[in-house]
């Protein structure tokens, strides 16, 4: 039996250089049905000029040229915050088998919040998701990141 590793120490640690960047603070890790990392990322969209530069966007896109191939079974994706629910399709459109997130967002989610994607007949392939991994850190961050846009 082989042991549990969690990979949401290094996306967390992708969500605070985004924050450093001007990025609202999310990280992401793709890792392969081996437990190897690759692609992590955080956001870029202000970097950029993409809204569709999101941490989970960047880390499928760069682990399917990788391995050059337009699907990733098998693959677990670690998040700091719950996938809106462009970046929901998308994992499913991968085929990732695990989405594990850290903080839920009531705001602009697409799992358990808004439209909840994985429960529609057009989510031709739902992942495993876990959430709530290291949430409390995630959170915070987000709400420390905000607090000080407001603040300036």
């Amino acid at each position: 039996m082989t042991g549990f590793t969690s990979y949401m120490g290094a996306a967390l640690e992708e969500a605070q250089l985004a924050a450093g960047r001007g990025e609202v603070p999310v990280g992401a890790v793709l890792v392969s049905p081996q437990g190897d990392i690759l692609a992590q990322a955080g956001n870029r969209t202000r970097e950029l000029n993409d809204p569709s530069a999101h941490a989970e966007v960047l880390v499928i896109r760069e682990a399917c040229a990788k391995l050059g191939q337009e699907r990733l079974p098998g693959c677990e994706l670690w998040v700091t915050l719950e996938p809106c629910p462009m970046c929901a399709m998308l994992i499913s459109s991968a085929r990732i088998a695990r989405l594990i997130y850290a903080a839920s967002d009531p705001k602009s989610g697409g799992i358990e919040q808004g439209p909840c994607i994985y429960s529609h007949a057009q989510a031709h392939h739902v992942p495993e998701v876990i959430d709530g991994v290291r949430e409390p850190e995630a959170a915070a961050l987000l709400r420390d990141f905000f607090a000080q846009r407001r603040s300036s």
